[in-house]
């Protein structure tokens, strides 16, 4: 599958926040989305997932236009940046509900097994954070959408889960975005830069710092 999205015209009180969008995304690559505070990455991923609806947008999925959200045709999951699961669910039966082995999840992560038992509440938030990351990455969607599924966590599970993005891009589109940008370079094929409502795609490191998102000193 390819994914594509153009011509977003996004604003909020008469501000441009997106305008001069393009992103290209295919099964077998991790696309990566950079950009400062209050780019739009966030807005970007919304619209995709079409829980936002822009002045106009332009969704094509091998060619085909999406006529609707694209959460309503079931083939689409998304991490948002809040917590997903409600707090009194237990974790057991939030594994059943995405239909996710648990210990597959435990085999990964064997610290979590003392919590089959337990409810939402009871965890960290880098705990929540983890296993809702878990079970969007792994929810047999064709198209995962992550917001920032590096924040929070410990840096042995960034590892772990950077690890089966790269298992998990065999079989579906990906695209993620993260403050951690060491972390996007690390795990994305295709890396795209938001700055002023428009998107450029990435090549090579150097250009993060000739367009001003990366200090050059932290390339060096």
């Amino acid at each position: 599958m390819i994914l594509e999205i153009d011509s977003v015209d996004l604003e909020f009180d008469g501000i441009k926040v997106l305008y001069g969008i393009y992103i290209r995304s295919e099964r077998g690559k991790v696309t990566g989305i950079l950009g400062r505070n209050g780019s739009g990455k966030t807005c970007l991923l919304r619209i995709l997932f079409g829980d936002l609806l822009p002045k106009y947008k332009n969704i094509r999925s091998n060619i085909k236009c999406f006529p609707k959200p694209m959460y309503q045709t079931g083939i689409i999951g998304y991490l948002p940046q809040y917590t997903l699961l409600p707090k009194n669910i237990k974790i057991n039966l939030a594994f059943k509900l995405f239909n996710v082995s648990w210990e597959s999840f435990t085999a990964h992560f064997p610290s979590f097994k003392k919590y089959n038992k337990a409810r939402i509440i009871n965890l960290s938030s880098g705990e929540i954070r983890v296993i809702e990351t878990y079970l969007i990455l792994l929810s047999q969607k064709e198209i995962i959408l992550l917001d920032e599924p590096f924040s929070f966590i410990a840096p042995i599970f960034v590892q772990k889960f950077k690890d089966l993005i790269n298992e998990k891009k065999k079989t579906c589109n990906i695209i993620v975005t993260d403050h951690f940008y060491k972390d996007i370079l690390e795990v994305s094929d295709t890396i795209y830069l938001l700055k002023n409502g428009c998107s450029k795609e990435i090549k090579r490191k150097e250009e993060l710092v000739s367009e001003g998102y990366l200090n050059k000193c932290l390339i060096e």
